[in-house]
């Protein structure tokens, strides 16, 4: 039996000749691809649990900034840092719920991501509550370190 080896790509193609048999046998080794690099998405709401759609964003891993979907979501790559643009939103510094937009940072199951360093132009450095809500100043830019 002879043996004809051909590669392609990265996939191998061993060439069987039948002996008498008049036919060939190609059998085709695939090595497995990598999986696929997924992102983290996590969700912006505010105090009435109602998604933040078009929210302003940009993460290192991006080329260009974004805006967070109808549903509040923002997706990024871990350890990114994110930038938020909060233009048009009063803040929550005052600590006043009725006349405060506070925003909590949430995952797919609404439960808030605590403890995420951060620091905003106007309000400064600190890091979010355990649900997920953060203190900043009324038209404030924060980044997030992911």
């Amino acid at each position: 039996m002879n043996k004809i080896f051909i590669p392609i790509s990265i996939s191998i193609i061993f060439i069987f000749n039948g002996c008498g048999g008049g036919h060939d046998d190609v059998v085709v080794i695939v090595p497995p691809s990598p999986p696929p690099v997924a992102g983290t998405s996590l969700f912006l709401i505010d105090q009435d649990g109602m998604s933040l759609g078009g929210v302003p964003y940009i993460c290192d891993s991006m080329p260009a900034w974004s805006a967070t979907r109808p549903n509040g979501e923002f997706t990024f790559f871990e350890p990114d840092n994110c930038t938020f643009d909060f233009t048009g939103l009063a803040g929550n510094y005052s600590n006043d719920y009725y006349h405060d937009d506070i925003i909590y940072i949430v995952d797919d199951l609404d439960r808030g991501k605590g403890d995420i360093p951060y620091d905003c132009e106007y309000f400064g450095a600190s890091s979010t509550y355990l649900d997920g809500s953060f203190d900043y100043d009324v038209d404030d830019a924060c980044t997030f370190y992911l």
